[in-house]
């Protein structure tokens, strides 16, 4: 499917190679070399879809990114030379959808463009029913889009939202990570998996008392992850 693309990279070198591969699909392309440009344009021409790099002069790619998810849906591909953990996990809570480590390849980034837009074009399954779902200490409320830890409320972003509704819809199910990505867009198997590994991390940090030994959202090691009750209150973990 064809959209408007906008691409923010301050390299004018590799905003044209970006650019010529977007066109060459049939995007209609608009291209910035900065972050505050980035965000008055995406503001102005509503693009579909954002190629966001991280490191850009007067306002980075992260305050771009924080900035618009409070305005709009827009979809987000985050560009950084920053492969660090705790960068990906940042970018992708503050809303990112997607993101791609630099050095990478056009092909590489048209394959990720194409997956973003293809698993938007189609509604997102939603969770197994709408009542709320008391998991151990969480707490999830679809009809509110609403998560609590012991009753106190937490902020998710989307992708989260989606994959802790989906798991606790059906609590100690397994779930592979291809079945989890099809949750937060629809079906697609892409090499975007790894997202949601970055989710869960995210996830952990925001309902498990220790993220490091999780209790409730467990790894299953060679298939994927589901959402458990945990030990009983009081229990030692």
């Amino acid at each position: 499917m064809c959209a408007k693309v906008l691409v923010a990279e301050d390299d004018p070198r590799q905003a044209e190679v970006v650019r010529r591969y977007l066109v060459a699909e049939g995007h209609e392309t608009l291209v910035v070399h900065d972050g505050r440009a980035a965000l008055d344009e995406a503001r102005r021409w509503q693009p579909g879809l954002l190629v966001l790099d991280v490191m850009m002069p007067r306002l980075d790619g992260l305050r771009v990114c924080r900035t618009l998810r409070e305005e709009s849906d827009v979809l987000v591909l985050m560009l950084t030379a920053r492969a660090a953990e705790d960068d990906l996990l940042l970018g992708l809570e503050l809303g990112a959808d997607d993101y791609l480590t630099k050095p990478y390849s056009p092909r590489e980034l048209m394959a990720r463009v194409r997956t973003l837009l293809r698993r938007s074009s189609r509604p997102a399954p939603s969770p197994a029913g709408t009542r709320e779902r008391r998991i151990g200490r969480v707490t999830v409320d679809p009809a509110r889009h609403r998560v609590s830890v012991e009753d106190a409320e937490v902020e998710c972003t989307r992708g989260e939202f989606a994959i802790l509704a989906a798991m606790a819809g059906q609590p100690d199910r397994v779930f592979t990570r291809a079945q989890l990505l099809h949750h937060t867009r629809g079906i697609d198997r892409s090499s975007t998996e790894r997202t949601i590994d970055m989710h869960v991390l995210n996830l952990r940090r925001k309902i498990e008392t220790d993220p490091q030994r999780p209790v409730q959202l467990l790894t299953v090691y060679g298939v994927g992850y589901k959402l458990s009750a945990g030990p009983p209150t009081g229990d030692a973990s």
